[in-house]
């Protein structure tokens, strides 16, 4: 209502840009809610354990974009 929307082409370019992470530091994550099913994916610092969230997950497509956009092939579940 106040800010101006962002087209299509803005966030498709945004989406389609490989993004990197540092494997030695940090490990992708789909964290899973048993109560609602939320899932949220992102990386966990493999020392703290402390978890950062990239993106919420509400189908199947927007998780092969995350896995694309990461070069990944697999996450790992944590509920």
């Amino acid at each position: 209502m106040f800010g101006r929307k962002r087209t299509p082409e803005k966030n498709q370019q945004h989406s389609q840009t490989k993004k990197e992470y540092d494997p030695s530091v940090y490990k992708p994550v789909l964290k899973c809610s048993i109560c609602n099913g939320e899932q949220v994916a992102g990386f966990k610092n493999r020392e703290t354990g402390k978890f950062e969230e990239i993106q919420f997950i509400r189908n199947e497509q927007e998780l092969a974009q995350f896995l694309k956009n990461y070069g990944l092939d697999t996450i790992e579940k944590e509920y």
